[in-house]
């Protein structure tokens, strides 16, 4: 995206309450955010925490209580969804039982008045592109879960919509056709080279798709940035916390551990075992064994500390030699491993 060309999506001052008075609850609070051309972008975050709203409110489903929603630099945030160039993609995916596969995906063109022998092409087209392309005499009870997602996705994308917005669509699907279905959505994407705003609460998704995410937290943004970032760089516990497993160690403890007085997060995978002697610039420290779990290639071990804080480490299997329930302990990790995080203070409510 050149420097002259304004982003694809542009939130600025966006708020949504709920309520009045003393009721008045604030789901989305005073949101600031840029979502350049072509990107995969992922709202993330728990049950609660605004990303839904966000999204309704890029659709046009929701009326913002306060902000602008621009898209390509034109404000839309008075327009109704039918006049914003963007398409939506439901959980439910909401097909047509009495259509076939090709009815469903032409008719958006039919409402657009297409001439027939125009969307009859541009929606076998597309069913081409979502690997559908002998599919478009079925009816979707015919179909898999995953190929109804991508009759979904092909219905919204056959209009052209300069953005394309999923509302958690890989939610009903079990747990290896929604690892299939994400390398799809993302290689789907990139054939079309259009916006995708993601919304999603399972942080593996967020970090195996997009470009880039927002981490939400209680109706604001805690961070934004790429996946590596997120997950090696959190800025707040958090996000330490809600993305991946995080270790997130007070000020008190480490102060003690490595003499800065500042709330820390350090990944479980980033400490290993000590068996003998550490290595220089190390911080080590030593508890017991609470809860020791075999994943295969490797274990979790749970140490509680004698300050009354734990560590968790995730270390290889084969390095638990002497490693018992109950037994002590000694860990290890680099000082350039723990990163200071802010403690995450927010007062107001959120919804999804």
């Amino acid at each position: 995206m050149s420097n002259n060309t304004p982003p694809a999506i542009q939130l600025v001052g966006l708020r949504k309450s709920f309520g009045v008075g003393e009721h008045e609850v604030a789901a989305v609070a005073s949101v600031d955010l840029s979502i350049g051309e072509g990107e995969f972008f992922s709202l993330l975050g728990p049950s609660g925490s605004g990303k839904t709203t966000v999204l309704r409110m890029i659709a046009g489903f929701e009326t913002p209580t306060a902000g602008a929603i621009l898209l390509q630099g034109r404000d839309v945030t008075g327009l109704a969804p039918f006049d914003r160039d963007v398409n939506t993609v439901f959980q439910d995916y909401a097909l047509f039982p009495h259509m076939t596969v090709l009815q469903n995906v032409e008719y958006g063109l039919k409402v657009k008045k297409v001439t027939k022998a125009e969307r009859r092409t541009r929606a076998n087209e597309m069913l081409e592109s979502v690997r559908l392309g002998s599919f478009g005499h079925r009816k979707p009870n015919q179909l898999s879960g995953g190929q109804r997602q991508r009759v979904a996705l092909a219905r919204a994308l056959v209009n052209r919509p300069k953005v394309l917005l999923l509302d958690e669509p890989l939610g009903a699907l079990d747990a290896k056709l929604r690892e299939e279905m994400q390398v799809e959505l993302k290689e789907i994407q990139r054939d079309v080279g259009i916006t995708f705003v993601f919304v999603t609460h399972d942080q593996g998704e967020a970090l195996s798709m997009s470009n880039r995410i927002a981490v939400f937290n209680h109706g604001r943004i805690e961070q934004v940035g790429t996946p590596r970032e997120i997950y090696d760089k959190p800025e707040t516990a958090f996000v330490a916390g809600f993305v991946g497993t995080s270790n997130v160690l007070s000020a008190a403890l480490s102060k003690e551990l490595m003499g800065a007085e500042a709330v820390h997060s350090i990944r479980p995978e980033r400490i290993r075992v000590v068996h003998e002697t550490a290595s220089d610039g190390e911080i080590t420290v030593t508890g017991v064994v609470s809860d020791l779990q075999y994943l295969g290639a490797e274990s979790r071990i749970r140490v509680d500390l004698p300050g009354g804080e734990h560590i968790l480490a995730s270390v290889p299997s084969d390095g638990l030699v002497g490693v018992a329930m109950g037994g002590p302990i000694r860990l290890a990790w680099s000082r350039f491993a723990a990163y200071t995080v802010e403690e995450t203070t927010t007062s107001e409510g959120g919804n999804q």
